[in-house]
């Protein structure tokens, strides 16, 4: 039988990216389910063979104004208690560490642009190995701490959490290996008002995107492959 993966999506333009056609490479299904609009806690989503928690705009401690992400919480807490193979990327991997028991809180800048993250000794012989040195999309505000437990992958200067896995199955990444040049723009438009208040030109994040792109997204690829490869 064909093994299922759903991804949970808070911002259409905000997707699989780099990651959706890997998924299919790997014989692997691919359903989106739409936050807020479509349920995530349901058994079709609880019982895949892979949850991948995309990023968005909001954050943890906006459950009372968004219950969507309390819905994601109880999904994210049966898939975790079970080991359950699940990957969180940004706002996913904050709701993995808050489910974990860490704290995520709001930074006192925002991380946006692209950049290489440091790796832990556990981050060099994880999946992020295909990633030293390399230039990784970041575009976030707010921070986790580590929960109890899980191991340190990678790290910034402005942000010490990066990537975290948690027993054999739980993999929570902070950036977005799973960038791609050619949709780039959309996340650009998509966040124009978040950009325009952090002072951030998007001409400046295009020209970087397209310098880096030969680099990033090849790296990315394999980061990305190597885990799902390993499921």
């Amino acid at each position: 039988m064909q093994r299922r993966a759903v991804a949970i999506r808070h911002v259409a333009f905000e997707d699989l990216g780099l990651l959706g056609p890997i998924l299919e490479e790997h014989g692997y299904t691919v359903e989106y389910r739409d936050a807020g609009v479509e349920a995530v806690d349901v058994p079709p989503v609880r019982d895949a063979n892979i949850v991948i928690v995309l990023g968005g705009p909001v954050g943890v401690y906006d459950v009372a104004v968004y219950p969507c992400l309390a819905e994601e919480l109880r999904l994210l807490e049966y898939r975790c208690t079970r080991d359950l193979p699940t990957l969180g990327i940004c706002l996913g991997a904050q709701l993995l560490a808050y489910c974990l028991g860490g704290d995520v809180r709001p930074m006192n800048t925002k991380e946006i642009g692209f950049g290489a993250v440091e790796l832990s000794p556990e981050g060099a012989r994880s999946p992020l190995v295909h990633l030293q040195g390399v230039p990784v999309l970041h575009w976030h505000g707010d921070q986790y701490s580590l929960p109890a437990g899980a191991r340190r992958l990678a790290s910034t200067e402005l942000c010490p959490e990066q990537a975290f896995e948690y027993g054999s199955n739980i993999f929570a990444l902070q950036f977005h290996p799973e960038w791609e040049l050619r949709t780039f723009e959309r996340w650009l438009i998509g966040h124009a008002v978040e950009l325009a208040h952090a002072g951030i030109d998007p001409r400046d994040l295009r020209a970087a995107a397209q310098r880096v792109a030969p680099v990033s997204m090849p790296a990315g690829r394999q980061a990305l492959a190597s885990w799902i490869g390993t499921r």
